[in-house]
């Protein structure tokens, strides 16, 4: 099927999802954004990654979530509301290499806290030397850089154009390319990634019930690495679970059958959300698995507030003075002779005013529209 039998029937009048798809994208933003800005800022808070090398790799995943939320959901989300392409053909080529960007960067991570999660828990004194925050800065930019490579052919995959009279945003590379390079997404960007994890935790997984009887009591470290090692395993699970769908559709279009009618238009429409939501749900796993981020995520909420509550009570308290020293002068410019008394309870209040303000400041802390490539 050619490029404009799929538009057309993309923008067809059949079109429910105008209004329900960007509420739910509204709430996959939102929660995102709230969400991973939230871990980032527990894990920076009081320098959390000092000596963590699986709070880097967090970090590094909350960075990735957050900017697939802000730099491509919002503009995922017009195209089922609006009938063509707003935004010019710069930001058509930079949303979707953001997509395979951050899509990369997040599942080339949880690969790499899967073997870091290995080494700990299996050589937990023999990989001291290796798990160090250096090397994990390291990973970090290697995971970035393979990213980049992976993802850099889809600023040329994806291009504005006018399609009889309409401008829209879709693939413009041949079907063999095109072919080649969702097989090659699809084997890089998932598939090896799975067998890694898959293996490691499944190593780990043996060893941790093998090694130690759940019937004896661990120790305190022990006990801390298995919650870790819980938590990471079910972020790990939930992307591949969450992508799952939006690989099966790009291979059915290149391998199988699939009609496009309105049931597959829905399906297609389901894995966009469900594919984006993942972006969501990392920071709602670390707060029900995690003790140490709910903890957190209190704190920086309490600071929040308390700074909101200080911020308020100083301007009632600067307007009160002003309000003083403006009475003080008034009475003053009334009395047709200076007298000291009046001169002194009018310099009264800046003097409580300086003392208000020293004491108000005491204490106070300076994840696609994806084009399915019907062919």
């Amino acid at each position: 099927m050619n490029i404009s039998t799929q538009f057309n029937f993309t923008t067809s009048t059949w079109k429910p999802e105008s209004v329900i798809i960007p509420l739910v994208f509204s709430l996959i933003f939102l929660v995102g954004t709230v969400g991973n800005s939230l871990v980032l800022a527990v894990l920076l808070r009081n320098g959390q990654m000092n000596n963590n090398t699986t709070n880097l790799f967090i970090l590094n995943l909350g960075v990735a979530d957050l900017c697939f939320i802000v730099f491509c959901v919002p503009f995922q989300a017009t195209i089922y509301t609006m009938d063509e392409w707003i935004f010019g053909p710069l930001v058509c080529k930079a949303v979707h290499f953001f997509i395979y960007l951050t899509m990369y960067a997040s599942i080339f991570t949880l690969a790499t806290v899967s073997l870091d999660r290995y080494l700990a828990i299996r050589y937990p004194l023999r990989s001291r030397e290796l798990r160090t925050p250096k090397n994990a800065l390291t990973s970090i930019c290697f995971i970035w850089g393979l990213s980049l490579i992976f993802s850099g052919p889809y600023l040329s995959y994806y291009k504005q154009i006018n399609l009889n009279g309409t401008v829209v945003c879709i693939p413009v590379w041949g079907v063999p390319h095109r072919k080649v390079m969702d097989i090659c997404t699809f084997v890089f960007g998932y598939l090896i990634p799975v067998l890694i994890l898959s293996l490691t935790y499944a190593r780990t997984i043996r060893y941790l019930w093998t090694a130690v009887d759940p019937l004896e009591d661990m120790s305190e470290s022990r006990r801390a690495k298995r919650k870790v090692t819980k938590m990471i395993i079910i972020v790990a699970v939930l992307f591949c679970l969450c992508w799952l769908p939006h690989h099966l559709v790009i291979l059915c279009l290149w391998f199988g059958y699939f009609p496009l009618n309105q049931a597959t238009y829905i399906f297609r429409i389901l894995s966009h959300l469900v594919a984006y939501a993942n972006s969501c749900l990392n920071p709602i796993v670390y707060a029900l698995v995690s003790k140490h981020f709910r903890k957190g995520f209190k704190k920086v909420f309490s600071c929040i507030l308390r700074k909101k509550v200080i911020n308020k009570v100083h301007v009632v308290q600067v307007a009160n003075t002003v309000s003083t020293v403006d009475a003080g002068s008034t009475e003053v410019s009334h009395v047709s002779e200076p007298q000291p008394q009046t001169t002194t309870g009018s310099q009264d209040p800046g003097r409580r005013w300086g003392k208000t303000e020293k004491s108000s400041y005491r204490g106070k802390s300076p994840s696609t529209f994806i084009s399915f490539n019907v062919t």
